[in-house]
Formats: structure tokens, sequence, C-alpha cells
């Protein structure tokens, strides 16, 4: 029987993560924390949650199932943090995946990712630098496999982030980066990580934003006004 109020956050020690978990602890969920680092477990304590030590990169379909029985909701916020396309792809696009297809196997309807706000967009045509193809493609192609499957998903999409203090609100895009029919300006696309979890907390709290992208960045409305 699932525990309805039990979360999974995978890449549990990433810096969106560790402060979601405090917000999502205080809307009543239970998180379990997955980190790859077991002297990763204290930090991820003080956030309120519990440490998960897995294998993401080389895990299987069926030990994402087993790590998901009896939770209510799945958060990727994981990343391999760039610098090899081999562990890029496996880790943000085939551990994405392979977390996607176990969810649906352990019958967890809802799965939120922590993806960025032109993921949607062809990475051959945004002329990004080689640096950054692999991850931008493995993002594309996960946010497009999540989009087909049966998952209640919500794709988040906020823009360049920052560690600037949340301030609980945001904007909406109207359409690939805009904001009232004007492309926005990378000022304008500055996204606090902290409004980033509490979007985060927000979706899971209210079960809103069932199979939506959104794209977000800080902005003048409270977050609780704008995701209903």
């Amino acid at each position: 029987m699932a525990d309805q109020r039990r979360v999974v956050i995978l890449g549990g020690h990433g810096k969106v993560a560790l402060l979601a978990e405090p917000k999502l602890k205080e809307a009543g969920f239970s998180v379990d924390a997955v980190i790859r680092n077991p002297a990763q477990s204290d930090d991820v304590r003080k956030a309120g949650a519990n440490p998960v030590v897995f294998d993401m990169e080389h895990a299987n379909v069926d030990s994402f199932a087993g790590l998901f029985e009896g939770a209510v909701a799945v958060v990727f916020s994981a990343g391999a943090g760039g610098g090899d396309d081999v562990r890029t792809h496996a880790v943000d696009y085939q551990a994405a995946v392979n977390a996607m297809e176990a969810a649906e196997k352990a019958g967890v309807r809802r799965f939120v990712m922590v993806s960025y706000d032109t993921a949607d967009r062809d990475p051959q045509e945004m002329g990004w630098p080689e640096s950054f193809i692999t991850y931008a493609q493995s993002k594309h192609d996960a946010d497009a496999h999540l989009r087909d499957s049966s998952l209640e998903y919500a794709i988040l999409g906020p823009g360049l982030l920052t560690l600037e203090p949340e301030t609980d609100k945001i904007v909406l895009t109207d359409d690939r980066t805009m904001i009232d029919g004007k492309p926005a300006t990378n000022e304008q696309r500055k996204t606090s990580r902290g409004n980033v979890a509490a979007v985060i907390a927000r979706v899971l709290s209210a079960d809103i934003a069932k199979r939506k992208t959104i794209d977000f960045y800080d902005g003048d409305k409270p977050i609780d006004e704008v995701l209903v």
C-alpha cells in the first residue's frame, strides 16, 4: 500500500533538492533523498530528509522500482554536472528514463522533473557551445520521454539559476522564454533555486500541474496564486 505522503528525490544532495526537502517536510511529506556519496548523509538529514545511498548511474529499472515502491511521487533533481559526456548521458538521460519507467512499474503516478526553460527546443538549433550539447540533448530527450509516458508529470523550467534568497514569487513565461509577448532578457530569466524548491513543494502539496510544463522565473506574484 502506498504511503500517500512519501516522496523520493533523486539527486538528494543537489542545491535545489536540499532546499526542497525541508519544504516538503513542512508540507507533511516524508522524504527519501537519494544520494551517491554516503558522506552527504548528514547534510540530507539536516534538511529533514532520509538519506538513501543508491547508484543511479548504473541502476536498472527494477532497482529503481524497488526504491520507489510505496511512494506517492518521484522528483528528478539529479544531474551529472557536466564535463563527461558519457556520464552526462548516463545520468541526465538514461537514469531519468529508467526512473520514469520504474515509477510506472511501481505504480507511482506523480513525477516532477527539474529541467530548464529552453529544454524543449532542438539543442542543435540553439547555438549552444559544444561543451553544453550533450547535456542539452540529454535533458531535451528525457523531457520528451516523460511527456510520452503515462505519468502525471510536471516538468519545471526555471531560467538562469541563482543562489539568491527565495522570494516565493514567480512569473510564468508566455511561450519559449517570452514575457508579455517579448523575449525575456537574461536579467528577467534569473530564478533562485529557493523558488524552484518552493515550486516543487507547491506542485506536490497541492497536487496540481499534472501533465504540464511550467516555465518560470523570479517574479512578482506569489507562487500559490500563480500555480493553482
